[in-house]
């Protein structure tokens, strides 16, 4: 065969082989990443049930722990209510973000009907608890005094326990920006050159105030992260995030906003906001830019 015409040919036979490695390998990749979002998304859906049954369990508990027909039916109706959405979280599949992402909602809602629910019965149980001190002073009965005193020591280490759960920070009025090159907000995702991600630490007099570190994980419609700024724990295990943010916390309603520029190129569609602290996620959801 001519040498003008084998030569060519073997150059374009090699840039095809080439061609062929790279796109198999991108697609290896890719497989890699949806596998690692779904098994995500599984476990994620899983620590949801695991709270919705958690909660439900508390209020059967928290039941038994008052003489109060108005409020046992009050936590009645809220266990009932706990336990439907449990059922409905379990018939629903962990890829479908829209469903679980309403079902995160309603979770942060249970949790904040429990936690009132926590501390009113705390606020019972002290004012039994200085009643029955008192009377039992003034009756002299010492003995069964200090008995009544151990018990109530007992439900209190008890509901200590449910207030730790309680104290979990929650995220809410999540919203993500899409920026210009002005700063300015924009529909179209190609003039696009950061997004701003802004939310809510809600207020939480149960939880510990101090120094905390908000993590955020923003992941594209192909389910690749974006940005990059470490790492951090989560169910036994490490992950990327997005970007993060210290602050000192009070207790007070506590607003942020944190950015990440587009270094990038991206496609049109849903993109997902995921936000953690303490080792909890702490709120979630989805986006869609065109």
């Amino acid at each position: 065969m001519n040498k003008k015409i084998l030569i060519p040919l073997v150059v374009v036979i090699v840039l095809l082989l080439a061609g062929v490695g790279v796109l198999y390998f991108n697609l290896h990749k890719q497989r890699k990443e949806n596998a690692d979002m779904e098994q995500l998304a599984a476990l994620d859906k899983k620590e949801m049930e695991n709270e919705y049954q958690q909660f439900a369990d508390q209020y059967s508990e928290m039941k038994t722990q008052i003489n109060n027909d108005s409020i046992v039916a009050q936590l009645t109706a809220e266990q009932e209510k706990t336990q439907r959405l449990l059922a409905e979280l379990r018939n629903t599949k962990s890829t479908d973000a829209k469903e679980i992402a309403r079902l995160r909602r309603e979770l942060s809602t249970v949790r904040a009907v429990l936690r009132s629910y926590v501390i009113q019965i705390d606020s019972l149980n002290r004012a039994n608890q200085h009643l029955t001190a008192e009377n039992s002073r003034i009756r002299g009965q010492y003995a069964e005094a200090n008995r009544q005193i151990e018990g109530l020591n007992t439900e209190k280490a008890s509901l200590s326990e449910k207030v730790a759960i309680a104290a979990q920070l929650d995220a809410t009025g999540i919203q993500m920006t899409a920026l210009n090159k002005r700063g300015k907000s924009t529909d179209k995702l190609k003039k696009a050159k950061r997004f701003m991600v802004s939310f809510t630490i809600a207020r939480n007099v149960t939880a510990q105030s101090g120094m905390k570190t908000v993590y955020i994980r923003v992941t594209t419609p192909t389910g690749a992260l974006l940005g990059g700024a470490g790492s951090f724990n989560y169910e036994n295990r490490s992950l990327a995030c997005s970007a993060k943010r210290s602050l000192e916390y009070t207790g007070k309603e506590t607003p942020m906003s944190l950015y990440l520029d587009i270094d990038q190129s991206l496609e049109g569609g849903t993109f997902n906001v995921s936000i953690f602290a303490d080792g909890n996620m702490i709120g979630s959801r989805s986006f869609s830019f065109q």
